[in-house]
């Protein structure tokens, strides 16, 4: 199969200025890996899979990665939240799924954390509450046969890497829709300098939410462009996971209002959060490392950046997160649908979309 060109490569402008890859492997320690399922049976097609987002890496020596969290609209599931709210930090692996295979890929990750923090663990009283969120993929894959398996969410954390990373129908966006089109897995990344400093901040979306009359990109309406033909339902039905990831020196309330703003980036591409949308978003730092608080002094010492600094933070989270819910978009190919059955999910026409894109502006 040939790979398909991302949206910027189709020059679609969006704005800000990236990092190397693009993506959320541009911040420095992070790593993302996939396990794809994906069988044609007609009785019970799979078409899901699991994603692995290493915050530091392969790391063996477990650390608090500095965090906050916020829910649009909370039809969904995001483990290890109320940690994340009252501690600020969660610790290993974050993992995205469907919605159906939450449980199986949070055994699998807590088993992953304790082989790989073998020696931590073992000295020590201490638990195991990896991050864990899921879209709902039920229309395109039989959801209800539980494909996902343990060692599946063991083979997403094997196969992390840094650099360019697949999008669209890989990991736990396979079996994913956004906007009536193929959804799936999204990057994106935009530089931010403070100072001498230049920071990275980036997105990765499970993009799985909204209905066709409400896309828009880039400012043009293109849900009534390419109106929906009846293929799918009339109205919100999924769900989107936003992953915020930077290496700016960031307190777990600075992280939480950078959270936030991931609404506004699935605001620009159209949707107002839907009543059955699971729309839940993480912000991460990899900054500030050091010992669990379990196991460190009296004292934490951190570094942060001034609040009044935040604007070009936020706004970096904006266009990320618009842009990778696009990229996860223009990456997807035609799938045919489990329920209803014999329905084809089509990936949006991106020739089209540029030229509607091209024609709004050009009025």
């Amino acid at each position: 199969m040939t790979k398909k060109l991302r949206a910027r490569e189709l020059g679609l402008p969006f704005p800000g200025k990236t990092g190397k890859n693009n993506a959320i492997t541009d911040v420095p320690g992070v790593l993302v890996g996939y396990k794809t399922l994906i069988k044609d049976d007609v009785t019970s097609p799979v078409r899901t899979g699991v994603t692995a987002i290493l915050p530091r890496g392969n790391n063996n020596t477990p650390q608090p990665v500095w965090a906050g969290t916020y829910a649009l609209n909370g039809n969904g599931e995001m483990t290890g939240t109320h940690w994340i709210q009252d501690g600020g930090y969660f610790c290993g692996p974050l993992m995205l799924t469907n919605t159906h295979g939450v449980g199986m890929t949070h055994h699998a990750a807590v088993k992953w954390m304790i082989e790989r923090y073998k020696n931590t663990w073992a000295d020590n009283h201490l638990w195991a509450m990896p991050v864990v969120a899921e879209t709902y993929d039920g229309v395109l894959n039989d959801i209800n046969a539980m494909h996902v398996t343990e060692q599946d969410a063991l083979d997403a954390l094997a196969n992390a890497q840094d650099g360019k990373i697949d999008e669209g129908s890989v990991g736990g966006g396979t079996g994913m829709i956004a906007y009536g089109f193929k959804g799936g897995s999204g990057t994106s990344s935009r530089l931010v300098t403070v100072g001498d400093d230049t920071y990275t901040v980036a997105s990765f979306v499970q993009a799985n939410h909204g209905i066709r009359p409400w896309l828009n990109v880039l400012g043009a309406p293109i849900g009534q462009y390419m109106p929906d033909a009846g293929m799918l339902e009339e109205k919100e039905m999924g769900s989107i996971i936003v992953v915020l990831a930077t290496d700016a020196p960031m307190l777990p309330h600075q992280l939480k209002r950078m959270a936030k703003r991931a609404a506004i980036g699935i605001g620009r591409n159209g949707s107002p959060g839907g009543n059955n949308s699971g729309d839940i978003f993480l912000a991460f730092s990899t900054a500030n490392e050091q010992e669990l608080p379990q196991l460190s002094g009296n004292y934490s010492t951190m570094t942060c950046l001034n609040d009044e600094l935040f604007d070009d933070f936020y706004l970096a989270a904006v266009q990320c997160v618009e842009e990778s819910v696009i990229n996860a978009m223009v990456a997807a190919e035609d799938v045919t649908t489990f329920k209803p059955s014999g329905l084809t999910c089509k990936a949006i026409n991106t020739q089209e979309l540029v030229n509607y894109v091209n024609q709004f502006h050009r009025i």
